[in-house]
C-alpha cells in the first residue's frame, strides 16, 4: 500500500471550538495517511479512527452567514429543484438546517436527520438516517457528509436500504482535483477520511442523471439513481499521486507580512494553514473571523483566538497582508476592510 500524503498530529475535529487556549492546544489528534483504495479508487486517510469522531455543540462550521455562501446555496437549491424537485425530500446530515429552510422556504417537503441539530425545526430529527426510521422519500440530499464517512460506497448502499432501494440523492463533496491543482495543502484535515474525484461516481453508479463543480470548482456534485448504485464500483485505473511540490508553499514567507500574518478565516483551512505555517517557523499573529460563535474562543492545534473584524482591522498598520483562507470570499472581506492591505488568496499563491 503507497501512502501518497503524510503528516502528523492533526486536530481531529477542525471546526470545534475551545474555551481557552491550554484546551486548544493540548486537543485530541491524529494523524493523516493518504492511499488510494484498491477497490472504490477513493483516496482516504488510513490513519482514521473512526471511534474518535464524537460531535457535540462546540462543533462549529456555519457557513452560511456570508453573502457569498448564501449564494453558493441558492444554486444548490436550485438544482435540487431542477433534478429532484420539491416533494418527499431527505437531507442525511442537514447540520444546523441552514439548507433544510431555505428549500422550505421554496416549498418543499423536506424531513432532516442530524445528531447535532440545536434548533427547534420540528421539520429535523436529532438522528441518523437508517433502516430504522419511518420516513422515506423520493430524493436525499448528501451535502458535505460522504468525505466523513469511513466506508462511503457501503454508507451508499446503507441510504439505498433505508431508502427503500429507490430515489434519486444528490451528492457535494469537496473536489480533489482542485486541491491537487491548487496545491491547496489547508485542504487535507483529519476529519475529512476520504478525498473524491468526479470519476469515482461514475465507477459507483455507471451513470449520472446530473453532475458539476461548484463554489469556485472547490466542490462538485453529482445528481444520481441509488437504484443504479453497483454492488461494486468499476475498477480504477492507474495509481495516483499527488503533485510533487503540493507542500512546497508551507514554508513560503512574503517579504510584505511585516513580521506578522494575519488570517482571515477561522475554520478548516484557517486551522491547517495556522498550523502547518507554526511548524514551518512562520507562525500567523492574529485571526480573524465573522462568526460570533467562533469569536473569543480558541483554534484547536495552534491555541490561536479568533477575533470579530473591528478587533483587529483598526490596529493593522497600512500595507499588511492579510490571508485570506478561500478566495471565493475575497471581494466580500475586501468590502468590509477596506484597501489598506493586500490581500493573499492562498488557493491562488
Amino acid at each position: 500500500m503507497k501512502v501518497i500524503y503524510r503528516e502528523k498530529g492533526f486536530p481531529i475535529f477542525q471546526n470545534r471550538m475551545y474555551d481557552n487556549m491550554e484546551e486548544a492546544v493540548s486537543c485530541p489528534r491524529g494523524d493523516i495517511e493518504l492511499v488510494e483504495d484498491e477497490v472504490t479508487g477513493v483516496v482516504s486517510n488510513f490513519a482514521f479512527r473512526p471511534e474518535l469522531m464524537t460531535y457535540d455543540g462546540n462543533y462549529q462550521n456555519e457557513q452560511a452567514l456570508s453573502p457569498q455562501f448564501r449564494q453558493h446555496l441558492q444554486e444548490v437549491a436550485d438544482i435540487v429543484e431542477r433534478d429532484m424537485g420539491l416533494a418527499r425530500l431527505v437531507e442525511v446530515g442537514c447540520g444546523k438546517g441552514s439548507f433544510l429552510e431555505l428549500l422550505q422556504a421554496r416549498g418543499a417537503d423536506i424531513t432532516g436527520f442530524d445528531v447535532t441539530y440545536e434548533g427547534d425545526n420540528p421539520s429535523i430529527q436529532r438522528k441518523l438516517f437508517s433502516a430504522e426510521v419511518t420516513v422515506q422519500a423520493d430524493a436525499l440530499i448528501l451535502r458535505h457528509v460522504l468525505e466523513h464517512i469511513k466506508d462511503p460506497f457501503s454508507f451508499l448502499h446503507q441510504l439505498k436500504e433505508a431508502n427503500g432501494g429507490r430515489g434519486k440523492i444528490y451528492i457535494e463533496v469537496p473536489c480533489f482535483d482542485w486541491i491537487c491543482e491548487r496545491r491547496a495543502w489547508f485542504d487535507i484535515f483529519y476529519e475529512h477520511v476520504n478525498y473524491f474525484r468526479l470519476s469515482d461516481f461514475f465507477r459507483f453508479f455507471g451513470e449520472v442523471v446530473s453532475c458539476g463543480h461548484l463554489f469556485g470548482d472547490q466542490y462538485f456534485y453529482v445528481v444520481a439513481d441509488l437504484g443504479l448504485l453497483r454492488r461494486c464500483p468499476l475498477p480504477v485505473v492507474g495509481g495516483f499521486s499527488l503533485p510533487n511540490d503540493f507542500t512546497c508553499a508551507i514554508a513560503k514567507k512574503r517579504s510584505d507580512e511585516q513580521g506578522r500574518a494575519v488570517v482571515w478565516g477561522g475554520a478548516s483551512k484557517g486551522v491547517i494553514f495556522s498550523l502547518l505555517r507554526a511548524r514551518a517557523g512562520y507562525p500567523v499573529d492574529k485571526v480573524i473571523d465573522i462568526n460570533p460563535e467562533k469569536q473569543g474562543r480558541f483554534l484547536p492545534g495552534t491555541g490561536l483566538m479568533v477575533h470579530a473584524p473591528e478587533q483587529v482591522l483598526p490596529e493593522l498598520p497600512k500595507g499588511s497582508s492579510i490571508y485570506v483562507m478561500n478566495s471565493n470570499y475575497l471581494q466580500e472581506i475586501r468590502s468590509m476592510a477596506g484597501e489598506d492591505f493586500i490581500y493573499i488568496g492562498v488557493d491562488h499563491e
